[in-house]
């Protein structure tokens, strides 16, 4: 760091003064002994060091070159109201301080005996500041020191100084002078005149001969004078801004008026092309079907087994067929017939209840959540409380004693049991069983040894029973140490994620995932589990129930908050049993889980994406939970 740039800092540190600083300044400078310090033989410097030694005293710290250029500041603005400047009749407000420092300076005590004397008028010269004394009039050490001051001020006004700041701008009192203000005329014996120039400009010396008679007068200023105070000057300011916002957001609304006018004509135009396309392909498949009457139904239907009927599978003699993959689709008709295969959207909403003033509580549906220890007691809230969201109309919580009150504190609308470290555990929840639509192991369980023993032996009674299960989490994770504890029984759904897939994969046929053929990978796995739907979660949610493959790429977000595979469980439950309630009437034919676990993953994304549309990257899984009511509307209802 250069010198320059290091006094500079050092000068301009701390450069505002209050009032209460500026007085204490004032009292200690006025000081007999400070005023005659300055007029005897003690250089300017020592006796400034002893002005802040005092200030710093009194807990204000400057340093004495602050003081110096304070001080200088207040004296020019003293001289300039002493002045009157008459030109714009503010000469009183540019000095605060102007009976403090009239007192000091007329207290001053003169460097004579005979005083300061006045300033001879020379013929054709014209003082324009009386006071304080031209140089030549001053004894010579006060004169050394005054001339060392003016080089010290020049050097500081050529080198960017903070002194032209300081003196032209009072930050007492807010107000500043409007122009350049007159200095006296600095007379030498020599070749070199002095001119006045503004303050930041300091002096400028020209080495000519003068005389002083063939310019009698100064040549008035050009600069014109404003009368507006800072304060109105500010508030037109003000004015002027506010304006300039209030055309700002009038021509944006304006501008966002016509975009979204736009995107209306497009979205229109968009709609009777799709309609059109429809058109076009109804008549082509209408056609078709009137050739070939006899491809009603299709040959492969007739393999097809049931999904309650056992699969019996052998992993070295099996083969895998090619799997069917069913995209979703989107129809611009309103409603379309239960028996298109291809519109699995439709037959959701089929499996739907409708609400009926008849119906009683509990026939909607009953879950139990089988999960929740001391570690986890998020997992089973949000998949329980999803369940009520979705529709159903009791919710019941299955946990250890020490995860009971915590989840009894999220929500008064659940039925919490305590039950699930305790050694009789089984018999608890059996006595449930029958009185449960469907059940969902895993959320919160954790991987104790006992609880994942209770939990194999819930599975098993609720298998005795025949009721669905829908299995996440840490359930799969014990899934993937026994898979007998499941496999075979097609009343149930699993809902891995990447790494939860991957361990089921490599467990059930002993190698790793084919990353190239995700859609093979979820059905050779789906029917080594003897098919049992499986729900591979991702980018796009694979569903296979080893027959086939459906893809749900309904639009979500890019969050990955934890809690969203079990808003996920919870709301699959549900959703199980209205499509096991429905009968195959309603679903076509088709596997109810496969329709069940479509409807939960498009659910489960629309929450997402309403979610992130207001939330952005603080959405959390609560967040989702409240956008279940009108994302369920949207999709099911409307």
């Amino acid at each position: 760091m250069s010198v320059c740039m290091r006094r500079l800092i050092t000068n301009t540190r701390g450069f505002l003064w209050s009032d209460m600083e500026t007085r204490a300044l004032l009292d200690i400078w006025g000081e007999a002994d400070v005023q005659s310090a300055l007029d005897g033989n003690f250089r300017n410097s020592h006796v400034y060091r002893d002005v802040a030694a005092r200030l710093g005293e009194l807990g204000f710290e400057r340093t004495p070159e602050q003081c110096r250029i304070r001080i200088k500041g207040l004296k020019r603005q003293y001289y300039q109201a002493r002045e009157g400047f008459k030109k714009n009749g503010h000469a009183r407000k540019i000095c605060r301080y102007y009976d403090e420092m009239d007192r000091i300076l007329c207290a001053r005590p003169a460097p004579a005996s005979s005083g300061e004397p006045a300033l001879p008028e020379t013929a054709g010269m014209i003082l324009l500041h009386p006071e304080p004394p031209c140089r030549e009039d001053l004894p010579g050490d006060r004169r050394e020191r005054e001339e060392e001051e003016e080089m010290e001020d020049e050097e500081e006004a050529s080198g960017g100084g903070p002194e032209s700041s300081q003196d032209n701008f009072t930050e007492d009192s807010g107000e500043g002078s409007s122009c350049y203000t007159e200095h006296p005329i600095k007379v030498e014996d020599g070749t070199s005149f002095a001119i006045p120039l503004p303050p930041n400009e300091g002096y400028k010396h020209i080495n000519a001969k003068t005389n002083p008679l063939q310019n009698p007068q100064l040549k008035k200023s050009k600069k014109r004078h404003c009368n507006v105070t800072l304060d109105k000057m500010m508030e037109r300011f003000l004015q002027q801004s506010v304006d300039a916002e209030e055309k700002f957001y009038k021509y944006e609304e304006q501008r966002l008026q016509i975009e979204d006018k736009r995107r209306e004509a497009e979205h229109t135009r968009e709609l009777q092309m799709l309609q059109m396309l429809a058109q076009m392909l109804n008549g082509i498949s209408s056609a078709s079907q009137l050739a070939a009457p006899s491809r009603a139904s299709p040959p492969h239907r007739a393999n097809i087994r049931p999904y309650t009927e056992p699969v019996h599978f052998n992993s070295t003699t099996s083969t895998f067929p090619s799997p069917i993959v069913l995209e979703r689709s989107f129809s611009l008709r309103p409603t379309r017939p239960a028996k298109d295969m291809e519109n699995i959207f439709q037959l959701v909403r089929n499996v739907i209840p409708p609400l009926a003033p008849k119906k009683h509580k509990g026939q909607d549906g009953k879950i139990g959540i089988i999960g929740g220890c001391q570690e986890y007691t998020g997992a089973p809230y949000f998949a329980a409380i999803s369940a009520l969201k979705v529709g159903a109309d009791l919710s019941h919580v299955f946990c250890t004693k020490d995860a009971a009150t915590v989840i009894k504190s999220y929500s008064p609308e659940l039925i919490v049991h305590p039950v699930l470290d305790q050694p009789n555990a089984v018999l608890e929840i059996e006595k449930w069983l029958p009185r449960l639509h469907t059940i969902v192991v895993g959320p919160g369980l954790g991987r104790a040894d006992s609880i994942l023993e209770n939990a194999k032996s819930v599975i098993e009674k609720a298998k005795s029973k025949g009721i669905p299960i829908v299995i996440d989490a840490d359930g799969l994770w014990l899934v993937a140490q026994e898979p007998t504890i499941i496999q075979g029984y097609q009343r149930a759904v699993l809902t891995p994620n990447f790494m939860e897939f991957s361990r089921l994969y490599e467990a059930m046929l002993t190698e790793p995932v084919d990353s190239s053929d995700h859609h093979g990978s979820v059905l050779r796995l789906s029917q080594a589990m003897g098919n049992i739907t499986i729900v591979q979660k991702g980018e796009r949610d694979l569903i296979s129930d080893g027959e086939k493959v459906l893809v749900c790429s309904h639009e979500g977000s890019n969050r990955r908050c934890g809690g969203q595979g079990d808003l996920l469980a919870g709301s699959l439950g549900v959703l199980v049993h209205w499509a096991f309630l429905a009968g195959p009437e309603k679903i076509n034919g088709q596997n109810p889980f496969l329709v069940a676990a479509f409807g939960a993953c498009s659910l489960t994304r629309q929450c997402n994406h309403q979610a992130f549309q207001k939330h952005g990257r603080s959405m959390t899984t609560g967040d989702m939970i409240t956008e279940v009511g009108t994302a369920f509307n949207k999709l099911f209802e409307t």
